[in-house]
């Protein structure tokens, strides 16, 4: 979160987080301004927060009403935030970034710098849903088709029948119409907005917008509308803890995936090993 907010809800988040994790001082290892855990990788902070904490964090802001971007990332991002620097301001911009491939995680344990966990995208979106069911949030869902936007809010409602979904849009209008449809989804007054939009997309138009649209909280969540309608399946559980849950999408989306996955997680791999060696080389100078 930004400097903006009230002294309250920081005081609340370093007094409910920092009990749990000790701030670090080390090298990759540091406190935020506003009180939580980051760990650094290739210079992208990485807040080091557990599910349960994040939701408290989720919560905070939809009480206050101040802005929670949330940002994900994971092996390819990291390889194209150094190819496309708008992407890097926009996930840079956000105020909160977890680790949503386990090679993020394997990478940070490497270099010693433990995350408590991978928060993926769409794990992180089911328990909000739970959560806003809960505590009578409301949701707007941005992006895919209309027709699997219908199927996924269908299936949302179904399997969470108390669930608030004030407003939906699909996400194939032009940038000529998007102060209309900012302007919607701010009439609509929500605390959560999904975007399921792909990178760097996403990432730049909650950058712009997100002041503008006024929701406390803003989750990127890619391709999760495609799971929820039932037009691509997830990876079995076994295969999302062994971090193969990209080959899993490969092996559905062959010709769109495999060029794509191969290349960046070569190219990360090589990132790794690089800091590797320069922080060995550190240690032993």
């Amino acid at each position: 979160m930004r400097n903006h907010e009230p002294k309250a809800i920081h005081l609340r988040l370093r007094s409910q987080i920092t009990m749990h994790h000790t701030p670090h001082t080390t090298q990759g290892m540091s406190t935020s301004t506003d009180g939580l855990p980051v760990r650094h990788l290739f210079e992208v902070p990485i807040h080091a927060l557990s599910l349960p904490e994040v939701l408290k964090v989720v919560d905070d802001a939809i009480h206050c009403r101040q802005r929670m971007l949330i940002g994900v990332v994971n092996a390819a991002k990291m390889v194209n935030m150094r190819r496309d620097s708008q992407l890097a301001k926009a996930v840079l911009s956000a105020d909160l970034v977890l680790a949503d491939g386990m090679a993020v995680v394997w990478a940070c344990r490497l270099l010693g710098r433990r995350l408590p966990e991978r928060i993926a995208g769409i794990d992180l979106m089911e328990h909000l849903l739970e959560h806003c069911q809960d505590h009578g949030h409301r949701v707007y869902c941005l992006g895919a088709t209309q027709e699997v936007l219908m199927e996924a809010v269908r299936e949302m409602r179904r399997r969470y029948p108390g669930i608030q979904i004030v407003g939906q849009h699909h996400g194939y209008f032009s940038s000529d119409e998007e102060p209309q449809v900012i302007a919607e989804i701010a009439a609509c007054r929500p605390d959560v907005l999904f975007v399921a939009m792909s990178s760097p997309r996403k990432e730049d138009l909650l950058a712009r917008w997100a002041d503008r649209m006024n929701v406390p909280v803003c989750h990127g969540v890619g391709g999760s509308f495609d799971v929820w309608a039932g037009k691509v399946k997830r990876a079995p559980r076994l295969w999302q803890r062994m971090g193969m849950e990209w080959l899993y999408r490969v092996i559905q989306e062959p010709r769109r995936m495999l060029r794509r996955y191969v290349e960046t997680n070569a190219i990360f791999c090589w990132m790794v090993l690089h800091e590797a060696v320069r922080q060995l080389a550190c240690r032993w100078r």
